[in-house]
C-alpha cells in the first residue's frame, strides 16, 4: 500500500454507523485492499424496520458493529448483491444474530484457480428468497427493487431505493475504480450491456459496495463505458501490429502498474479478447496467441 492509501485506511471509520441519507447508513468492514478499497460498506436502509445490504466478510467486530447500529430496530431483510467473499460471507452470523431472512442474488460457487483481482466465491452462502430483475423487497418508508446487472458476476444484482431515488451497485459500479470483469464467469459483453441499461434510468446516487457514493451517476457510467472502449481499441491496435499473447499485450497496456497485479490485469485482458471474438474481430491464433481477424 503506497502512503495516501495507508493514509486513507488509517482515516476511515471503521466500526461506526455513518448516515448518508436520511434512509441510508454505512457500517465500514476493516477489510482493505488494493482491490476492496478503504473496505466493504455495508448498507442499512429505513429506520426502525430496516434492510441490511452486502453484510461483507464474516469478521465477528464487522457483525457486532451491524448490530450496534440496528440496535433497538429489528432487521427485516439481509440483502446481498452477489456472493464474492467480501460481500456475502457477514450474513450466516448476521442472520444468526438477528434472525433476518436472506435475500438477493442467486448462489454461485466457481472453482478458479487463475489470478484473481477480486475475492473468490463464497461457498456458504444459502439465501432464503432469490430475487429475480424487478421484484422488490419493502418496509416502512422503503422499497428496495432488484436489478440485474451481470458482468461482474454472472449472478450480480443491484438494489433501487425507489424512495430516494438511488442505487446500490454492489461491484458493477464503484467511483474509486474500474470493476473486476474475470472470465470464466465475469463476461465483458454482459457487463457493458448492464451498463448500457443504468444509462436507461433515472438514479440519482449510487451507493458502491466499495468507495463513496457517485452523485452523477449518469456522467460515470458514460466514463466507464468510454474507458473499456479505450481497453478495446488499445487491445485491437496493439493486434494491428501483429499477433501478440496476453502476457505481451498486459505488459505494453499495464506498463505504469504495479507488476503484481498483471496477473489480474490479464484476466480483464481476456474478457475483452472474448467479447471480441464473439463479434469476428479477434481470433485465437497458434499457441497462445491472439490475432485480428
Amino acid at each position: 500500500m503506497n502512503a495516501e492509501f495507508e493514509q486513507l485506511v488509517a482515516q476511515a471509520p471503521y466500526g461506526v454507523a455513518e448516515a448518508l441519507s436520511p434512509q441510508v447508513r454505512r457500517v465500514l468492514a476493516k477489510n482493505p485492499s488494493p482491490f476492496t478499497f478503504t473496505g466493504t460498506g455495508t448498507y442499512i436502509v429505513g429506520a426502525g424496520n430496516v434492510a441490511v445490504i452486502d453484510p461483507g466478510p464474516a469478521d465477528a467486530a464487522h457483525i457486532a458493529a451491524i448490530l450496534e447500529a440496528t440496535r433497538g430496530e429489528t432487521v427485516a431483510a439481509i440483502l446481498v448483491t452477489h456472493t464474492h467473499m467480501d460481500h456475502s460471507p457477514g450474513a450466516v452470523p448476521l442472520k444468526a444474530a438477528c434472525g433476518a431472512p436472506v435475500m438477493g442474488c442467486a448462489p454461485l460457487v466457481l472453482s478458479d484457480e487463475g489470478p484473481r483481482a477480486d475475492a473468490g466465491f463464497d461457498p456458504g452462502y444459502a439465501p432464503d428468497r432469490v430475487l429475480a430483475d424487478g421484484e422488490a423487497v419493502t418496509g416502512p418508508g422503503w422499497t428496495l427493487r432488484a436489478v440485474a446487472t451481470p458482468g461482474h458476476t454472472s449472478n450480480h444484482l443491484c438494489f433501487a431505493l425507489e424512495e430516494e431515488g438511488a442505487l446500490f451497485t454492489g461491484d458493477h459500479v464503484m467511483g474509486w475504480s474500474t470493476t473486476v470483469v474475470a472470465p470464466p464467469d465475469g463476461d465483458m459483453a454482459a457487463y457493458m450491456a448492464s451498463l448500457a441499461k443504468l444509462l436507461g434510468r433515472d438514479d440519482r446516487r449510487y451507493y458502491p459496495t466499495h468507495g463513496a457514493p457517485v452523485d452523477e451517476p449518469q456522467r460515470w457510467t458514460r466514463h466507464l463505458i468510454a474507458h473499456r472502449r479505450q481497453r478495446e481499441a488499445q487491445i485491437l491496435g496493439l493486434l494491428g501490429d501483429g499477433p501478440r499473447t496476453i502476457p505481451a499485450m498486459v505488459e505494453l497496456m499495464y506498463a505504469a502498474v504495479d507488476r503484481r497485479l498483471w496477473g489480474a490485469a490479464g484476466r480483464s485482458v481476456l474478457a475483452h479478447l472474448i467479447d471480441l471474438e464473439a463479434r469476428g474481430l479477434v481470433a485465437r491464433g497458434g499457441g497462445e496467441d491472439w490475432r485480428l481477424s
